[in-house]
């Protein structure tokens, strides 16, 4: 690893459109590690809904744009295990009789990482010095968990947080209803998947529902709120991050 990596930050179109604070609280963890980063302006989406949709087409024709733009970087990091899973599994798949792009697919898998395990695995950071009073419960996205291998990092970072408890809650592994597409398709089925996620939330005891992939955060912390819960939901990037103080939690307006 270079002594100062040049990390290229893909930001997202839910942290762009939604919640850019999510996406300035990850680069400022960056560069408190003690790396350039760079956030290139000709970033688009990373194509997943054409994906999950069976565009393979219009898929890769995203993937080559995203791969000329992040390819000429060290590392490429995003704050979402499904955005992440898109570039760092289907990529390959995507252009796997591709004999001229499959080796950039390739090669952009190996340096691209969710934000969390790059923290940890690539940097070595055993944990985060921050204060953030509450008890958590933490939600292990589908793609980050199972495409990613995602678990471990965020709550090891999660342990230097002064005044913070992370406890296990039950359905910690089980889908919260969003799915990108699913939660459009199937409304029905993904109202009764929320609906049990925001019951287990409620019954660990939580105050603050944390995670790394912001459509999950916002399809769950749209149902607390409906059900009057006393939940506030946080992108783990703002924990550590220490930007708690600046934007109010998912889902709930400023109030100044």
């Amino acid at each position: 690893m270079p002594e100062r990596p040049t990390v290229a930050f893909f930001v997202t179109c839910l942290v762009d459109l939604m919640r850019p604070a999510v996406g300035f609280a990850a680069v400022k963890l960056l560069e408190e590690a003690d790396c350039d980063v760079v956030v290139p302006a000709a970033q688009t989406c990373c194509g997943q809904p054409a994906y999950n949709s069976g565009d393979s087409k219009d898929a890769a024709a995203v993937a080559r744009s995203v791969i000329e733009t992040f390819e000429g970087f060290d590392y490429v990091v995003i704050p979402s295990g499904s955005c992440g899973g898109t570039i760092k599994v289907h990529y390959p798949e995507l252009f796997a009789d591709d004999a001229a792009m499959a080796p950039r697919a390739e090669a952009l898998a190996a340096k691209t990482f969710e934000l969390t395990t790059f923290l940890v695995e690539v940097l070595g950071l055993k944990s985060i010095a921050q204060r953030y009073e509450g008890i958590a419960a933490y939600h292990d996205s589908c793609s980050g968990l199972r495409e990613l291998g995602i678990k471990s990092a965020p709550r090891q970072l999660l342990s230097g947080v002064e005044g913070l408890e992370v406890r296990d809650m039950d359905l910690a592994e089980t889908c919260c209803g969003f799915g990108g597409l699913f939660c459009v398709k199937y409304p029905d089925i993904s109202e009764k998947m929320v609906d049990a996620k925001a019951d287990a939330i409620v019954a660990s005891g939580a105050d603050t529902l944390l995670g790394g992939d912001l459509g999950c955060l916002l399809n769950m912390a749209g149902r607390l709120h409906r059900r009057g819960a006393s939940v506030r939901t946080r992108h783990v990037a703002e924990i550590l991050a220490g930007t708690t103080d600046t934007v109010p939690p998912i889902g709930e307006a400023s109030k100044g």
